[in-house]
């Protein structure tokens, strides 16, 4: 599982079944709405392993995917980029 930061200081969580360094799902969110044109000349992104495991299940990934979007709050559009799973009508 890994945790994208942006510039904006919003996250993404996404799980990396590649193991490849730079691998990363895609927020289905446009991103660069975000930023002014002149932001988004130079970006850093900082991709951080938040859990790994050798011998999880595809099911045990994917639920520890979802808590980990609800415990970073990610799927809060104030927080971060992930849109689900949706978060409840406050």
């Amino acid at each position: 599982m890994s945790g994208v930061s942006y510039p904006d200081k919003k996250i993404y969580v996404g799980m990396d079944l590649t193991g490849t360094m730079f691998y990363s799902r895609s927020p289905t969110v446009d991103i660069a709405a975000d930023f002014t044109p002149e932001q988004r000349r130079d970006v850093t992104i900082r991709k951080e392993i938040l859990w790994e495991s050798l011998d999880a299940t595809d099911g045990e990934a994917r639920d520890m995917e979802v808590r980990m979007i609800r415990e970073l709050r990610s799927n809060d559009p104030e927080v971060g980029y992930n849109r689900w799973p949706k978060r409840p009508n406050r």
